[in-house]
Order: C-alpha cells, then sequence, then structure tokens
C-alpha cells in the first residue's frame, strides 16, 4: 500500500506543477522555487513529515521534500548552534543532493557534447 501512496502522492505533487504550467503564465522557475517555499512551509507548520510518513518518497523526492529538508536542516541547527544556525541548516542538510546534483551534472558535461539547435 506504500506504493501506492508514494505513487499518488507524487503524481499529485506533479500534476500540480504541470496544471501550473498549462494554465498558469508562471515561468518554470517560479513554480520550482513555489514548490520548495511550499514544502518549507508545510514543514514549518508540521504537515509535511506526516505527508513524508504517508507516502514516503511520494512526497520526500519532489521539491518540495527538498524544502522540507532544508527546514528540518534549519530548524535542528538552530537547536544545536542558536542564530548561526539559521545560516548553516539548511546548507548542512542539504549538501549530500546538491554534491550529487553537481557531480552529475559534470559528469554528464565530460560525457556528453552540446550542440546548436
Amino acid at each position: 500500500m506504500e506504493y501506492v501512496w508514494a505513487f499518488l502522492v507524487g503524481g499529485a505533487l506533479c500534476a500540480i506543477g504541470q496544471a501550473l504550467i498549462d494554465y498558469t503564465k508562471l515561468t518554470p522557475a517560479r513554480i520550482l522555487v513555489s514548490f520548495v517555499v511550499a514544502g518549507v512551509i508545510l514543514s514549518g507548520v508540521g504537515l509535511y513529515p506526516k505527508l513524508i510518513e504517508l507516502a514516503g518518497g511520494g512526497a520526500s523526492v519532489p521539491l518540495t521534500g527538498f524544502g522540507h529538508l532544508l527546514a528540518e536542516g534549519v530548524r535542528k541547527a538552530v537547536d544545536e548552534h542558536g542564530f548561526l544556525g539559521v545560516f548553516l541548516g539548511g546548507l548542512t542538510s542539504a549538501a549530500g543532493g546538491i554534491t550529487a546534483a553537481m557531480l552529475f551534472g559534470l559528469l554528464a558535461a565530460v560525457c556528453f557534447r552540446s550542440k546548436d539547435k
């Protein structure tokens, strides 16, 4: 049943993003930022951890999950380091994902050549 919930929640998040692309004049960049901010807000009010518990990867993999990860990192760092944790927490908690994205981007750039359209 957890696969069904992951599919439904992840699919719903993707459908919302597709609807925003199709029916609004928002740019993809603004939609992506909105998803991250929505994850931070939902995490701040305590709803996103419950959604992750229900849907697992369907909630933690999309961009809203990245926002949740940033918010949780900041919350933990503030508990440990005080005000300095506001600046350290998000980067510390997301360092693995950011590093993987940069590494795979570099690997793709080395392996493939860009072509003019």
